[in-house]
C-alpha cells in the first residue's frame, strides 16, 4: 500500500470522526515515543498511525480507552444520592428542643449554674466545684470565716 486513504481505514473504523480521533491519538503516542508496529517508510506520524489502523496492528479498543482517559477532565465517582429533606423544619424542631433543654450560659459561654440552683431551691453551686461532694456544714462555715478574714487583711 503506497498511500493510505481514509477508505482503507473506514472498513476497520466505520465512523470517520472516530477514525480521525484514534489516528490523531496514535500519532501523538508515536511522537511521544511509542513503539511502531509497521515500517515508517519515510512517512509522518499521522500516516503511520493510519497505516497501523488499516493493517490492524494496534488494539483499537485500547487506543479508544486511552483517548477517553486523555480527554477526561472530571472523573465521575459514585456519590450517594441525597434524600430530599425539609432542612428548615428540622432546624426549627431542633431549635425548639434545645431552647427548652439547653443550659443557660453567661457571656463567656459558661453555664450559669448558680442561678439555676437558686431557682430550684438548692444551695449555691460553684460551676468549678463538683456539687456531689459532701462537705460538713461546720467545715463550710470555717472556710467562709477564713475567706472573710483573708479579705480583711
Amino acid at each position: 500500500m503506497a498511500r493510505v486513504t481514509a477508505e482503507d481505514c473506514v472498513t476497520k473504523v466505520p465512523n470517520r470522526f472516530e477514525l480521525v480521533m484514534l489516528a490523531a491519538q496514535r500519532a501523538r503516542n508515536i511522537a511521544a515515543g511509542a513503539q511502531l508496529t509497521v515500517d515508517r517508510d519515510n512517512d509522518k506520524n499521522p500516516v503511520v498511525a493510519l497505516r497501523e489502523i488499516a493493517e490492524e496492528t494496534i488494539d483499537l479498543k485500547e487506543m479508544e480507552n486511552a483517548l477517553i482517559q486523555g480527554l477526561q477532565k472530571h472523573v465521575e465517582m459514585d456519590e450517594p444520592e441525597e434524600d430530599e429533606v425539609d432542612f428548615a423544619a428540622i432546624q426549627q424542631e431542633l431549635n425548639g428542643e434545645t431552647e427548652e433543654s439547653a443550659p443557660k450560659t453567661d457571656e463567656n459561654g459558661k453555664e450559669d449554674a448558680k442561678k439555676d440552683a437558686k431557682k430550684d431551691g438548692e444551695k449555691d453551686v460553684d460551676p468549678g466545684v463538683d456539687a456531689d461532694l459532701d462537705i460538713p456544714e461546720e467545715a463550710a462555715e470555717n472556710n467562709a470565716e477564713d475567706e472573710a478574714a483573708s479579705e480583711e487583711s
